[in-house]
């Protein structure tokens, strides 16, 4: 009975998509699919939702419409949302396509060689969010998605853009 508990209290604190992770973010460059250039730190003094997603992921297009409504609703209190798409460049093309069809008005950008998704996230899992606080450190990190944790996510958000 203990393993068994042991063993369901392992599993349940793995499905927690919230992890606390401290530290300053690292700062990246990447071009937007206009091709100019953003780098992490030209948003300093800002809240950063830096979101790794995929054409091929599907929990990543089912999150979507919901950052969307947030960089609508919180945009203009100081939120930027940075999705960093870690197709290769062979799916490139499927990228503009995609972030039409969603209505996604929030910066895209583009890391082909998944340099950045690997400093952030060296498992690769998607969707997969760090949340940036003004000051340049991370505040927490969501790792996949399930339908609800937009909610968990958009209340962090509120309370680092109170800050």
């Amino acid at each position: 009975m203990r393993s068994f508990l042991a063993l369901a209290l392992a599993f349940m604190l793995a499905a927690v998509p919230v992890v606390a992770h401290a530290g300053a973010a690292t700062d990246f460059s990447l071009r937007d699919l206009n091709g100019t250039s953003h780098t992490l730190s030209q948003y300093r003094g800002k809240v950063v939702l830096v979101n790794f997603w995929a054409t091929w992921c599907g929990p990543c297009q089912v999150e979507m419409p919901h950052l969307q409504a947030m960089h609508a609703e919180l945009g203009p209190k100081g939120l930027v949302i940075l999705g960093i798409s870690a197709d290769d460049a062979k799916l490139d093309a499927a990228v503009k396509p995609l972030v039409k069809s969603k209505g996604l008005t929030y910066t895209i950008l583009r890391d082909p060689t998944t340099t950045v998704v690997s400093q952030y996230n060296p498992g690769k899992t998607l969707p997969f969010n760090v949340l940036v606080a003004r000051d340049g450190s991370v505040a927490k990190v969501h790792s996949g998605y399930n339908p609800g944790d937009e909610v968990t996510l958009k209340a962090e958000l509120v309370e680092l853009l109170a800050k």
